[in-house]
């Protein structure tokens, strides 16, 4: 893998197909054991190239709007849901002919927009307020939430119109945070349950993380089948692709003030902005944490942003200048979230196939930036 990595153009994102793989089986034995339905949340992995070979194991694909549901109708195929916290009524008449499931965010867009969208399964989203997670911005069921109506706001009007109810309340979080939020919907929402053909359980779940309790997710879902006789289907973006790609680059110069600090060809606010949203800090191919090995470095970027940081790690060896890095678990928020702040070029896409050989999949360049423009 190593001889790939040095003979490629960086910086770009390299997708393992093993790594998919190997996440697909995980999936499908969840599938055929829970007996539920899987999508591809594209907002998390939208590499398109690879939704044949997904296709296979998944159901379907979400789409956050329009965009999303045209990219999973022409690349994906299979089912297409669509859900936004609002849509715009020329993007409604288009998503009609587009999707076979369409989620509302509350009654008020489901009464305006529903009567285009007959031949759809119709759904709302609904906010159990059950946080499982610390961190406001990724936690739809914070104080002054705007995803999904609460149990006190739920006019049972909409039970005439609507197939299924979706809730999506999780962020990388494991299987007693699904149970706990199932506890308080189907006390707050089950009395509605038996009379709708499915519940969309979201995303958020890390289905394919060594630690994950499978086991109980699937116990989970064929309780709640057997209970209530409706369809259940997750929608798990991150699972899919979980330390299935890699961002590598390449060392540009070393400074020093007050520690060494090596400045790389790719960088955190441009090509991964999870590092600096979340914030997190990627996994280092052979590398340790700060002070763990010989050589310790802070990895930053060449944007004139200050802060363009990727985080502190260390290294049995001195770095130099022209040496390659490979930052793990590059596949998910990454494509799908990159941009060209100061004209930064975006990474090149390829796939390291299952037999070791390397395709480069799309190359940028100066064109792509300028379109973004006027």
């Amino acid at each position: 893998m190593s001889e790939v990595f040095n003979k490629i153009k960086t910086p770009a994102y390299v997708v393992d197909e093993a790594a998919l793989i190997k996440n697909l089986k995980i999936l499908e034995e969840v599938k055929e054991r829970a007996g539920c339905r899987i999508l591809l949340a594209q907002k998390a992995f939208s590499m398109f190239c690879v939704y044949p070979l997904l296709a296979k194991t998944l159901d379907g694909s979400t789409a956050s709007g329009l965009y999303e549901a045209k990219l999973g109708r022409e690349c994906f195929g299979k089912e297409v849901h669509v859900y936004a916290p609002a849509f715009k009524d020329e993007e409604i008449t288009e998503i009609a002919h587009i999707a076979d499931h369409i989620v509302f965010n509350s009654a008020a867009q489901l009464n305006k927009h529903a009567g285009k969208c007959r031949g759809l399964s119709i759904g709302l989203r609904v906010n159990p307020e059950c946080s499982t997670q610390d961190a406001a911005i990724y936690d739809p069921c914070a104080a002054f939430s705007r995803l999904g109506v609460r149990i006190e706001d739920f006019d049972e009007s909409v039970l005439n119109v609507i197939d299924g109810l979706h809730f999506h309340t999780l962020c990388e979080q494991n299987a007693d945070a699904l149970k706990l939020t199932l506890e308080v919907f189907e006390e707050k929402f089950g009395r509605f349950l038996k009379s709708l053909k499915w519940v969309n359980f979201g995303g958020g779940h890390h289905i394919t993380r060594d630690d994950y309790d499978r086991e109980l997710l699937i116990k989970l879902i064929k309780d709640f089948k057997a209970k209530y006789g409706t369809e259940v289907y997750l929608e798990p973006g991150e699972a899919v692709a979980l330390n299935a790609g890699y961002l590598v680059c390449e060392v540009m110069d070393i400074v020093h003030n007050g520690m060494d600090i090596a400045i790389l060809d790719a960088s955190a606010a441009c090509h991964m902005p999870d590092v600096l949203e979340m914030p997190y800090r990627p996994p280092l191919l052979g590398a340790g944490k700060s002070g763990e090995k010989a050589h310790t470095y802070r990895l930053a970027s060449r944007t004139c942003l200050a802060g363009d940081v990727i985080g502190d790690y260390s290294f049995d060896e001195a770095l130099n200048t022209g040496d390659r890095l490979v930052f793990e678990d590059m596949a998910i928020y990454s494509m799908v979230k990159n941009n060209t702040f100061n004209g930064m070029p975006l990474p090149d896409i390829g796939l390291l196939h299952a037999d070791g050989t390397y395709e480069l999949i799309k190359r940028f360049g100066y064109e792509d930036f300028k379109e973004r423009l006027s």
